[in-house]
């Protein structure tokens, strides 16, 4: 008789090794499955498609008391796009499926297609296909991106290198210091009627990354003028030390991240101070920020520095030291991912 594993015991990447492990790609046209941000499917003798899916769940991925529905439209597809931004490729085409519980009405789907519609539009994306279904536990949602590059130019988490640089396309921490903002109003306002507002003045930053935060497809445009392909690649949606460990374990090599070149916005030093946060925890193990993670070969530096709106935030080193985060006074903290943990029940 099998005994019982906890899913906590094995962590979200742990599990998802566990339930991969068996599976073998038969066909020669799949390039790459699991184990990446998105699938790499040979499109052509030079081109690929890149193909990846996400779920939002409510009360998991989002709680509908602050999550406006235009906003979580246009965030779901940034959800969707920014695993294929962050193989290289430009994506086209998003399906959206949705479970519809009988609490929604009609003008709440109007107001979160609009969201989609938004965003689909910024990005240059069409919506092509999907399916709706009734569910009896919130709003589900699940979004699949497609998108096509050329061969050479997908970047994928295996490909860094020993001394290439480590590179950031923005901020870190802003998007969990807004869930943080947005969830310590709500317990404020409970019980309080509409009478009370909350107070969210001077951090309106915070909330646009939590709530409306976009894919970095601009910066890959920008990569591919100055012909740079990034040795490997990866967004920043379960924390930066969670995404160091993926390129890490995938490239076989080890990292140093430097905390004084760690970029975070004003605002989210400031209400992470006034919350009693650490900052920089909010940075490593946050997530749903929505950067770009990459590497590039030292000679590159002077092309990234004169791009300009990117950080060099470390190198990679061997495997055999680690992942590591460097302070300002030299010492190393070893990286540590997070990942999600399954919630439990008031009763357990």
């Amino acid at each position: 008789m099998k005994g019982r594993t906890e899913i906590a015991e094995l962590g979200e990447f742990g599990l998802i090794d566990h339930l991969t492990a068996k599976f073998q790609n038969k066909n020669k046209s799949t390039i790459c499955g699991v184990g990446d941000d998105a699938a790499v499917i040979e499109a052509s003798k030079d081109k690929a498609v890149v193909v990846s899916t996400d779920a939002m769940l409510e009360g998991v991925d989002f709680d509908l008391t602050y999550f406006p529905p235009k906003h979580l439209g246009y965030k779901v597809v940034t959800k969707g796009i920014s695993d294929v931004v962050a193989m290289n490729a430009v994506p086209e085409q998003i399906t959206l499926s949705l479970g519809i519980s009988s609490k929604l009405s009609v003008e709440f789907l109007d107001d979160f297609y609009e969201g989609v519609e938004f965003a689909c539009k910024e990005a240059g994306v069409d919506l092509v296909g999907g399916d709706t279904s009734a569910s009896v536990t919130g709003f589900i949602i699940n979004i699949t991106a497609v998108g096509r590059a050329k061969k050479s130019e997908i970047s994928y988490r295996s490909g860094a290198k020993e001394h290439d640089l480590i590179c950031l396309t923005g901020n870190l921490g802003a998007s969990y210091m807004g869930l943080r903002l947005l969830e310590r109003e709500r317990r404020v306002l409970q019980g309080l009627g509409d009478a009370v507002t909350p107070k969210f003045e001077g951090y309106e930053y915070l909330l646009e990354r939590y709530l409306k935060p976009r894919a970095r497809y601009d910066m890959v445009e920008s990569l591919r003028k100055e012909g740079i392909v990034p040795t490997s690649m990866i967004d920043i949606t379960d924390g930066l030390a969670s995404e160091v460990l993926q390129i890490c374990k995938s490239s076989k090599c080890g990292a140093r991240i430097y905390l004084e070149r760690m970029p975070l916005a004003k605002q989210t030093t400031a209400l992470a101070e006034e919350m009693n946060i650490d900052p920089v925890i909010a940075a490593l193990n946050g997530g749903e920020d929505y950067e770009l993670l990459f590497t590039v070969p030292l000679e590159l530096r002077e092309k990234i520095v004169n791009l300009g709106c990117i950080d060099i935030i470390g190198h990679i080193t061997a495997e055999s030291t680690g992942a590591a985060l460097v302070t300002p006074d030299g010492s190393t903290i070893a990286l540590q991912a997070q990942g999600f943990t399954p919630k439990t029940t008031a009763k357990e």
